[in-house]
């Protein structure tokens, strides 16, 4: 009896032993990247160059610009931030790299999960009404102050989109001063903004004089209803019937009411 119970341990430890296999040699790096202990990073394209993109389990935690050539710079400068370990990756996963792509190509309803930890509400709050401005369109910053509620926070807006860490994905580039000017673009500066604009269709030359000329808004004399001037709207309007105006008082003055789809009205009465 005693024999037929040590051969039924030796049998079942050769058992176990069989199941026994050797982890392959990115499960520890995977199972952190997973639970957001971890980060990835891959390069992409972009109107302006390859980019970097980073993400974990929890969402992509930034897009940067290829600053630094070498790996080993980028990776410890992350930790250094962050806190992380970073592991480079060939490419995006694929349904990621389709997702920005759509997002880039105007659909704002894609879902893209974000890494927004240690972000304030107030940020997040800024961050999302910039998803709403549609692909060849820009809004001032006093618009988004208004949207959110807080109009007298315009330069808190412009402090939030300029700490935004993953930029074109939310895209800050599309929110310009309130005099109409493009402004600074935490995505390489102003240059780069004009290149991105101008690749989604926006008419930036023409942006820079209505601004250079004091032009807030453009109304139709056959609707009777303004907008702001890269408004959808706006676009369709004829040389013949197009008006322009340099504020509100104008606006009022003539009878026109705001466009509902830019809200123009919003974008002023906050500055």
């Amino acid at each position: 009896m005693i024999a037929d119970d040590k051969n039924r341990e030796r049998e079942t430890e050769t058992a176990i032993a069989g199941l026994l296999t050797t982890a392959p040699p990115n499960v520890a790096s995977d199972v952190l990247v997973e639970g957001g202990l971890a980060d990835r990073y891959a390069r992409m394209d972009s109107p302006i160059g390859p980019l970097i993109v980073v993400w974990n389990g929890v969402g992509v935690s930034s897009v940067e610009t290829v600053d630094v050539p070498d790996d080993a710079e980028f990776e410890a400068a992350h930790r250094a931030t962050t806190g992380r370990r970073i592991f480079r990756a060939d490419a995006l996963p694929r349904r990621l790299a389709s997702a920005i792509q759509r997002r880039l190509d105007g659909d704002r309803h894609i879902r893209i999960d974000l890494d927004l930890r240690g972000r304030t509400a107030f940020e997040r709050d800024v961050w999302s009404k910039a998803l709403e401005i549609p692909r060849g369109e820009v809004r001032p910053y006093g618009w988004i102050a208004a949207e959110i509620g807080r109009p007298k926070a315009v330069r808190a807006v412009g402090t939030a989109l300029g700490h935004n860490p993953v930029p074109l994905i939310v895209p800050c580039h599309r929110v310009v001063r309130s005099d109409g000017l493009l402004g600074q673009y935490s995505l390489g500066g102003p240059g780069n903004k004009r290149t991105i604009l101008a690749a989604e269709g926006v008419d930036v030359p023409a942006l820079e004089r209505f601004a250079a000329a004091g032009i807030r808004y453009i109304g139709s004399d056959t609707t009777k209803i303004f907008c702001l001037p890269t408004c959808r709207h706006a676009r369709r309007v004829t040389d013949r019937h197009r008006l322009e105006f340099h504020s509100l008082g104008e606006v009022a003055a003539r009878g026109y009411r705001a466009c509902r789809v830019c809200r123009p009205a919003a974008a002023y009465l906050a500055a």
